[in-house]
């Protein structure tokens, strides 16, 4: 019998390691369903949600340099549509499955953190959709039109509005990162505090590699929000640092 061979001798810890492999493969099993009925959804709302990544062009006329691209942008988009539904559940499987190796805090830190995660990475995305993209996407068109009429395809438009907002979402959580470095002791507030002009410096540094265009403008817009992301991080960091006790020196 199977069970009997798991408890000969020698055997001792090959039961809990199939039982783990087990669980895993049902975790995958549910993450991929949750994936299934994602990409369904997506599939069914892929054209509107392509309607609705156009709307910050203000109507800037797309073209699709061959006849395969308007699919290949729908599917593109679905697959991400899915991935994002099902994200939560995916993370949930994950959390559930390591679950057991975490300490009762540990536990408590993480699910505590997921909703605030969830929520600066959706406000990362709003500022990216409704103030960032529609100034960068009407300079970039505009941009000495007078040479040349500029004709974006259709992949290369989305290809780049999904890029801006991914980055942009991932960039808001600078605040729950360095709360988290503060947390660890890595680094203080004031040792923060100190180094502002080197964050001001960086901040347009990422503006210009994140924002499409060249121009200052919009280069600010995008680095002002990064600067207070800082200064956010910064009160954060207040809350929950703590600073690391010394050794104790023995005596002889």
């Amino acid at each position: 019998m199977v069970d009997d061979a798991l408890r000969a001798p020698g055997n001792e810890g090959r039961a809990p390691f199939m039982s783990h492999l087990k669980e895993l493969r049902n975790r995958i099993l549910y993450s991929a369903i949750a994936l299934g009925l994602g990409l369904l959804v997506g599939m069914f709302f892929g054209s509107p949600i392509i309607r609705i990544l156009k709307l910050p062009s203000h109507n800037i006329q797309l073209i699709t340099m061959t006849l395969m691209e308007p699919m290949f942008v729908y599917f593109r988009v679905s697959i991400l549509t899915a991935v994002i539904i099902a994200m939560p559940f995916l993370v949930y499987q994950f959390l559930a499955f390591v679950a057991p190796g975490l300490t009762a805090k540990e536990k408590r830190i993480v699910f505590t953190a997921l909703p605030a995660i969830t929520l600066m990475f959706l406000l990362g995305v709003a500022f990216a959709y409704f103030i960032a993209l529609p100034p960068a996407l009407n300079f970039l068109y505009h941009f000495n039109n007078a040479i040349a009429e500029p004709l974006p395809s259709l992949s290369n438009y989305i290809s780049m509005v999904i890029r801006i907002l991914l980055v942009i979402g991932l960039v808001f959580e600078t605040p729950l990162i360095i709360m988290a470095l503060a947390r660890l002791g890595v680094v203080s507030p004031q040792w923060l505090a100190a180094r502002r002009k080197w964050w001001v410096l960086i901040a347009f540094i990422i503006a210009a590699i994140v924002t499409p265009t060249p121009d200052p403008v919009n280069q600010t817009i995008m680095a002002v929000p990064l600067i207070l992301l800082l200064e956010l991080g910064i009160l954060l960091s207040r809350l929950v640092y703590k600073k690391k006790r010394a050794p104790v020196q023995q005596t002889v």
